[in-house]
């Protein structure tokens, strides 16, 4: 695994200290990095950065930093009150960006930035930047419902915008072009950004109407829009996979395996209509286990170049979205010849392990075949084999009973295997929203993952790290997926946080290893304060991606990873499978090297980009319809807990995953000051305290679905335990005053997600698509 936190903190240390230039020793001195391996280490780190123009060695053989750097670019973030921090790479710490230092930058906007003050070594204040260019604007369109009114400042009308980001900002759309009617929803395109002259408007020219205001499931589409998530397939596109046969021809299954004899099941959820993967396994004479799992060769139909190919490429992956699923592929592929539906033919790509009783596999076969599903079974199913030991499911399947058993039992060991070696298992709550006719949400559900879940988890986390050691030893250009060790930084204060549960933690946040996280879950395993660790673990670490360099999986603890698995939904997945045949039909030589060795990179970096863009529509989708749910039952009670402790108040987490704010304003009973030390709001009268992990009675109070934004009051807060956190302060100091820090007034809209877990494409688990009708987002790994 690789260790990426010294360069970092080099550069950190030479940027924070620009008129400064260091020898080794004292870099070595500053960052606390001893021993001749560190010296070796901190020399080859600063070769990387002169070479990167970052640093520059001075006259008296010291190192510093270049002055040409003291420009940094980097992402904008943008508060709805004007500030905002800038994200700059080579640094631990954003930018503060004072409202009149943002050169009016939207949210999301690349800025270049120059430091007007450095970062506080002795506090916890950081830096403060000023922008001084946008290099490229986040938003060339917007979304919304078109209006006119009294305000319009002498343009055709408005369009009133919902993007919580975008929320205080006019959009003024011209006379030019599109002319639509009050209650449609349009698309506009961007054609004057915010400036000094209008720092609060925007001006644009409507191109497209996607519907009428009061549509059934209109709320949702505006989010796809919003995000640039392609809604329709191109006719020409359609055109392309019509013409693909709908069934195996004698010629396709030339040159491959035919493996149609084998006991071959589909294991997914009851509305899934893309099954991309079959199983089988069986025990070996000599103790091991075969295990042979077999994935739709999407690669066969989804030619290179072809118009399906560039389709794929331009979406990155299938879109979960409540009640509906926006799909990498048209259907005819996704449903009908990719999918490995029941009794007929279909090609595939076979990953064939033999495990041993540790969980080691000692051989393997990766190649094209031919294959025929034994049946169609449901994760219900097969739970209800495994689980509940059910007569009348046991007997319908009765031939392949035996065979689901030797799969209980090989995830057992594929499952122990991995956390021995560290793997952290995050078994987080994961809700299913119901939406009656209309698109209305009526319910949310927690979805229970099964052991058949989790076995066909760890079938396909087997084949997707044995496909990714295999080409990585070979040497071949190859993508992966990748989650890197975390920032020293990060770990640090995540380690600090951990301190006010009575955790703590033993080991070095700039060598952090796997096993060192699983153990921290294991301390707080079933106490209250569980839910909220995982989640701040989860934003101490780094979001997992795809690149053209094996850099090995921290979450899984594994040294490979790639994605093999489902190349129906994700396109890294398919060219993974293209790889596998460029190189079984041309060998791994330097001419075939030669291929794919430039091209990799940029493939990795836009599948990245296309599934972020996935989870941040699905977030704001399930966010926005938990909120809708909400709104129909504003003045009710419900038990919840404290799933966070601001200055501003408390964020609240209902049993069904709905979150909320408890804001400081609304807390009348007492005087709250937060104590930073503790993460909680103490009263300064009655000493009531507030914690995270605490359980509390709340009312649903206020409701805004555009904004996704839950508000409660707390009941009875009479009955709150007490504590003495307060420190302890002279007779004479002054009681600190209701709502202290709070800038959020009563009633402000507020985003009920923003405090979610920003890793959620670092989900334990690469195959939970129950209903992948779109009812399910889908978990990643």
């Amino acid at each position: 695994m690789q260790d990426n936190n010294l360069k970092n903190q080099i550069i950190g240390l030479l940027q924070n200290n620009p008129e400064k230039s260091y020898s080794v020793e004292e870099i070595s001195d500053a960052l606390r990095y001893h021993g001749s391996a560190a010296f070796k280490l901190i020399v080859q780190e600063l070769a990387v950065l002169e070479r990167e123009k970052q640093s520059i060695v001075t006259g008296t053989g010291k190192f510093q930093l270049n002055p040409a750097a003291l420009v940094l670019s980097g992402i904008f973030h943008g508060n709805d009150k004007g500030f905002g921090f800038v994200s700059y790479s080579e640094v631990e710490s954003d930018a503060f960006i004072a409202p009149d230092n943002t050169l009016s930058a939207l949210n999301g906007d690349e800025v270049e930035m120059e430091i007007v003050r450095r970062a506080d070594p002795h506090s916890d204040k950081g830096p403060e930047g000023k922008v001084t260019k946008i290099i490229t604007h986040h938003y060339d369109h917007v979304v919304g419902e078109f209006q006119k009114t009294d305000d319009d400042q002498g343009y055709y009308g408005q369009i009133r915008l919902t993007d919580k980001k975008l929320k205080r900002f006019k959009f003024y759309v011209t006379d030019v072009g599109l002319k639509p009617t009050p209650g449609e929803v349009v698309t506009a395109d961007i054609t004057e950004y915010p400036n000094s002259q209008h720092p609060l408007a925007m001006v644009g020219v409507a191109n497209q109407v996607i519907g009428s205001v009061d549509d059934p499931g209109i709320d949702i589409l505006q989010i796809v829009y919003a995000h640039d998530i392609p809604a329709e397939f191109p006719e020409d596109v359609l055109q392309e996979a019509d013409s693909i046969p709908d069934h195996v021809t004698e010629e396709e299954m030339a040159g491959r395996e035919d493996i149609t004899d084998q006991k071959l099941v589909t294991i997914d959820g009851e509305s899934s209509k893309d099954l991309d993967d079959a199983v089988t396994a069986w025990k070996l004479p000599n103790g091991n286990f075969h295990l042979g799992v077999h994935i739709a060769d999407v690669s066969h139909y989804v030619k290179e170049g072809s118009l399906l190919d560039q389709e794929a490429f331009k979406r990155g992956t299938s879109v979960y979205l409540t009640d509906r699923v926006i799909p990498m592929l048209p259907r005819r592929l996704s449903n009908g010849i990719c999918s490995l539906n029941e009794g007929v033919l279909r090609l595939c790509m076979s990953c064939e392990m033999e495990i041993d009783q540790e969980g080691n596999v000692i051989k393997h076969r990766i190649h094209p075949s031919v294959m025929k599903s034994t049946a169609r079974m449901t994760y219900t199913a097969v739970n209800q084999i495994l689980e509940a030991h059910d007569d009348k499911t046991r007997d319908e399947y009765a031939e392949l009973v035996p065979m689901f058993e030797t799969m209980g039992a090989l995830h057992k060991i594929l499952y122990k295997h991995r956390k021995r070696r560290g793997a952290i298992d995050f078994d987080d709550r994961e809700a299913e929203i119901i939406v009656d006719e209309k698109g209305h949400a009526v319910d949310i559900k927690l979805r229970v993952r099964g052991l058949a879940e989790r076995m066909i988890e760890s079938f396909m986390l087997a084949a997707n790290e044995t496909v990714a050691q295999n080409y990585d030893q070979a040497k071949a250009p190859f993508i992966y997926r990748v989650h890197e060790t975390p920032d020293a930084d990060r770990i640090k204060s995540f380690f600090e946080f951990l301190t006010a549960f009575g955790v703590n933690v033993k080991g070095d946040p700039a060598h952090l290893r796997p096993k060192t996280m699983q153990g921290i879950l294991k301390q707080v395993a079933g106490k209250p304060e569980e839910a909220v660790v995982s989640v701040m673990m989860l934003r101490s670490l780094k979001q997992a991606r795809y690149t053209d360099q094996s850099l090995g999986h921290f979450g899984l603890g594994a040294d490979f990873y790639t994605h093999f698995t489902s190349p129906i939904r994700r396109y890294p997945d398919t060219m993974v499978h293209r790889l596998i045949h460029y190189y079984e039909e041309n060998g791994i030589t330097k001419q075939s090297k030669a291929k794919y060795g430039g091209l990799l990179d940029e493939i990795a970096t836009r599948s990245s980009e296309n599934e972020r863009r996935a989870v941040d529509a699905e977030r704001d989708t399930d966010a926005m319809k938990k909120a809708e749910y909400m709104a129909d039952h504003v003045g009710e009670e419900f038990v919840a807990t404290i799933s966070s402790v601001m200055k501003f108040g408390m964020f609240i987490e209902l049993d069904n995953t709905v979150e909320g704010l408890v804001h400081i304003s609304r807390m009348q009973d007492d005087y709250y000051e937060y104590v930073e030390q503790y993460l909680a709001l103490v009263g300064r009268n009655t000493k009531r305290t507030y914690r995270i992990g605490q359980t509390v009675k709340v009312k649903v109070v206020n409701v805004d679905k555009e904004q996704s934004a839950v508000d409660f009051d707390l009941v009875n807060p009479e009955e709150t335990p007490t504590s003495d956190l307060l420190p302890k302060r002279p007779s004479h100091s002054r009681g600190p005053r209701r709502g202290n820090g709070g800038s959020h007034k009563p009633g402000q809209s507020h985003s009920s997600n923003q405090h979610s877990a920003q890793h959620g494409n670092n989900r334990p688990n690469d195959k939970s698509r129950s209903n992948r009708n779109g009812s399910n987002q889908g978990r990643r790994k």
